[in-house]
């Protein structure tokens, strides 16, 4: 007869014995480790690529033990969606917080040129990531479209180009964000690649053609 090895046994918990306690040090404990395993996931990404994104790679990148971000997230499409979730709600705060003008078009481009220096010198790797997962993602709608409108809403570029008086805001809108696209992926990955963010220069070339775009638009 063969002798079965015996299971430990559960401790109950506050739940178990009826009290439904919650323990806000084990909550913020669990916010800080999902946290931490998105953080080094999206700079995962950025450094190399989509590929090495896998649950052993996070644990062993974050320093956490093994199997780590496999019981934070038991799939990696649910560790996906927290990296989108992470991205658009940082980028709709850091967007509000930009203050855009939305009277004349030259202020309304250095405005928006100073909001994407200062992305591209503080959250590159978000943006890397962003691009990354915007070309992955292209069979999931919903994830997908979360991605390609945090960076600037149609709806936001809308209202913009509908207060400086387009004739066709929505088309405007459309070219606009085409062009901050573009802008973008060029300081990360294109041409302007080695180029330093976060300064007066930097600025400047990004607001170029933003202006032109505006004025273009409204002429």
């Amino acid at each position: 007869m063969t002798m079965s090895t015996p299971r430990p046994v559960e401790q109950p918990s506050a739940t178990h014995l009826g009290t439904n306690v919650r323990h806000p040090a084990d909550d913020a404990r669990a916010a800080d480790r999902r946290g931490l395993i998105v953080g080094t996931a999206i700079d995962l990404i950025a450094r190399e690529g989509l590929r090495a994104l896998t649950h052993r790679a996070l644990d062993t990148a974050a320093g956490l033990p093994p199997g780590s971000t496999s019981y934070y997230f038991r799939t990696k499409r649910a560790l996906i969606e927290a990296i989108v979730d992470v991205i658009t709600e940082r980028s709709r705060t850091d967007f509000r917080s930009a203050g855009l003008p939305a009277t004349d078009p030259d202020d309304i481009a250095t405005a928006v040129a100073a909001w994407l220096d200062d992305l591209l010198a503080r959250r590159r790797n978000h943006l890397i990531a962003r691009h990354m997962l915007i070309t992955d993602l292209l069979g999931d709608d919903e994830l997908h479209s979360r991605l390609v409108a945090s960076l600037f809403s149609h709806r936001h570029a809308r209202e913009l180009f509908r207060s400086l008086g387009a004739a066709d805001p929505d088309t405007a809108a459309a070219d606009y964000i085409a062009v901050i696209e573009g802008l973008v992926f060029d300081r990360f990955a294109g041409a302007r690649r080695e180029s330093a963010a976060g300064n007066s220069e930097s600025a400047a070339q990004l607001a170029r053609p933003l202006r032109a775009v505006l004025h273009a638009a409204i002429a």
